[in-house]
C-alpha cells in the first residue's frame, strides 16, 4: 500500500496561527484548543496533495472474507478438479447433442454432461426443477459445504438463519421451463400449461428455493444484469455485510440457456461463433481469427461472511473480497462503448473501494468472450487504468467453458480465488495468432505459476452493464 506520508509537507505550528474547523485538511496538527491549525491570509501554503493512498478495510465487521465455493460447470461438480482441468488446457466445447441443432449455424457448445443432482435435490422435486435451478441447489450447497456449513450440520444449525442471506442471480431464468409453457399454449392450449410455469421461470427463485432448503432468512433475491449478473450480486451481498445487514452471504450466478431458443436467440443476434469443424477451438479471445462467442452454462456460487464472523465460527477462510463496483455504459443495447469510458471507470471505482492502487493489481481474469468489438474494447479500458501492462497477467477462463452467462462471473471469480490460493493460473487457450494491440501477457496456451498479489475479475453484460471485483490473499 501507498504511503500517505510521502504526499503531505510538514506544517509547523508557529505563532499567529488562526484557527478553525478544515474538513479538507488530509493530516492535521491541531492547536492547543484542538481545532484545527490552518495558515491566516497572506501566509502561503504547501500546495495540497492531489491523490491520496488507497486505504483498506481492517474492521473485522466490515471485511468480506470467502470461506466457500461452490459450482456446477461442463468440467462437473468439483472445485478442485474444475480448476485442474483449466490448467491443464482443456476445452470443454463440444457438438450439442440435448436436441436437434442441425438446423442451426452454430451447434456447438459448452453443454454440461452427466450431471446428477444426488444428494442434494430430491428426486420429485429434481424432475420438475429447471436446470437453471437445480444448478443453483447443488452449487449452493457444495458452496456451504465447503464452507463446513453442509445441510444438517450442526454447524449450520448454530448459524444465525436472520442474518444470513441468498444472492444468486440469472441473466435468463428458467428458459426451459419458459420456453415448453409457450409451445404448450400454442399447441394445446393453456389447460396444459405447468402449474409450475411462473415459478420456475422467474429469475428469483433459484435464491428463494435455496433459502427454503437452508433456512437462511435474510436478505433473499436475485439480480439480473445479463453476463454482468455474477459480480452484481457478489457486490451487493458485500455490501450486505458491510453494513452489518448481515453475516454471512451465498452470492453467485446460474444459467442454463444451451436450448432451442436460447441458441436461436443469440444467432439472430449474430453473437456466436460459427465454427462448427473444429469446437474445440471456437473460443479465441484476443485471437485475430475469432468469430465470436461459445455458450455455456453452469453456476458458480461463494460464502461470503464478515472476517469477525468466519473467525468466530472457525471457518476454513479461503481469500478475502476486498471491493467492487458496478456502473452502466449508457451506450448501446449489446456494443461495448468506443472509448472504454464505462469498463475503465468502472474498474477505478472498483480499486478506491477495494482500498487499492492500481500498482498493486497483477492479474486480471478478462471477461474476454471472444467476440471481435468486445476483446479490444476491454483491452483498451485496462491500459486506461493500468499504465505498466509489462507485470499484469490476464486470462480468458471463457476460452475454455464458454460464455457462461449470467452464471459467467462466478465461475470466473472462483478460477480467481484458485488463482490466488494455488499460485497457478490458468492458460488462455486458441492463441493461434494473436492481436498485435493488447500488450498484455494472456497466459497463451500454457499455464503459469505466477504470484497473485490482488486479483480482479470482469463481467460486462448486454445493456451496457459493468461490473468489477477485487480479490486478494487473506492476510490476518
Amino acid at each position: 500500500m501507498r504511503s500517505l506520508q510521502s504526499s503531505i509537507l510538514p506544517f509547523p505550528t508557529t505563532e499567529g496561527l488562526q484557527c478553525r474547523p478544515s474538513p479538507q485538511c488530509l493530516a492535521p496538527r491541531r492547536c492547543r484548543s484542538g481545532s484545527q491549525a490552518v495558515r491566516p491570509s497572506g501566509v502561503r501554503a504547501a500546495a495540497a496533495p492531489t491523490a491520496t493512498a488507497p486505504r483498506r478495510e481492517t474492521d473485522p465487521k466490515k471485511r468480506v472474507v470467502i470461506t466457500g465455493m461452490g459450482l456446477v460447470s461442463v468440467f462437473g461438480n468439483d472445485v478442485d478438479k474444475y480448476y485442474d482441468r483449466l490448467l491443464e488446457g482443456e476445452s470443454g466445447i463440444g457438438p450439442i447433442d440435448r436436441f436437434d441443432a442441425s438446423v442451426f449455424p452454430t451447434r456447438f457448445a459448452g453443454q454440461i454432461r452427466g450431471f446428477s443432482s444426488e444428494g442434494y435435490i430430491d428426486g420429485k422435486n429434481d424432475k420438475r426443477l429447471d436446470d437453471c435451478l437445480r444448478y443453483c441447489l447443488v452449487s449452493g450447497k457444495k458452496a456451504l459445504e465447503h464452507a463446513d456449513l453442509a445441510v444438517g450440520s450442526t454447524a449450520l444449525n448454530k448459524i444465525d438463519k436472520v442474518r444470513a442471506g441468498v444472492l444468486v442471480g440469472t441473466g435468463m431464468g428458467g428458459l426451459t421451463v419458459f420456453s415448453d409453457g409457450v409451445q404448450a399454449l400454442i399447441e394445446k392450449g393453456y389447460r396444459k400449461i405447468t402449474p409450475f410455469f411462473f415459478p420456475y421461470s422467474i429469475t428469483n427463485m433459484g435464491s428463494a428455493l435455496l433459502a427454503m432448503d437452508i433456512g437462511f432468512m435474510g436478505a433473499n433475491y436475485s439480480i439480473s444484469t445479463a453476463c454482468a449478473t455474477s459480480n452484481y450480486c457478489f457486490y451487493a451481498a458485500a455490501n450486505h455485510i458491510r453494513r452489518g445487514e448481515a453475516d454471512i452471504m451465498i452470492a453467485g450466478g446460474t444459467e442454463a440457456a444451451i436450448i432451442p431458443i436460447g441458441i436461436g436467440g443469440f444467432v439472430a443476434c449474430r453473437a456466436l461463433s460459427q465454427r462448427n469443424d473444429e469446437p474445440q477451438t471456437a473460443s479465441r479471445p484476443w485471437d485475430k481469427g475469432r468469430d465470436g462467442f461459445v455458450m455455456g452454462e453452469g453456476s458458480g456460487i461463494l460464502v461470503m461472511e464478515s472476517l469477525e464472523h468466519a473467525m468466530k465460527r472457525n471457518a476454513p477462510i479461503i481469500a478475502e473480497y476486498l471491493g467492487g463496483a458496478i456502473n452502466c455504459d449508457a451506450y448501446h443495447m449489446t456494443d461495448p462503448r468506443a472509448d472504454g469510458l464505462g469498463v475503465s471507470s468502472c474498474i477505478q471505482k472498483s480499486l478506491k473501494d477495494a482500498g487499492v492502487a492500481p500498482d498493486e493489481v497483477n492479474y486480471i481474469n478478462a471477461h474476454a468472450t471472444s467476440t471481435l468489438a468486445g476483446d479490444l474494447a476491454e483491452v483498451n479500458a485496462l491500459k486506461k487504468v493500468f499504465k505498466d501492462t509489462k507485470d499484469i497477467r490476464i486470462n480468458a477462463t471463457k476460452s475454455m467453458i464458454g460464455h457462461c452467462l449470467g452464471a459467467a462471473g462466478g465461475l470466473e471469480a472462483i478460477a480467481t480465488v484458485k488463482a490466488i490460493t494455488t499460485g497457478w493460473l490458468h492458460p488462455s487457450i486458441n492463441q493461434f495468432d494473436p492481436e498485435p494491440s493488447v500488450e498484455f501477457d494472456t497466459v497463451a496456451n500454457k499455464k503459469q505459476q505466477f504470484e497473485v498479489h490482488v486479483g480482479i475479475s470482469n463481467s460486462f453484460g448486454f445493456g451496457g452493464h459493468n461490473s468489477v471485483v477485487v480479490f486478494a490473499p487473506f492476510k490476518p
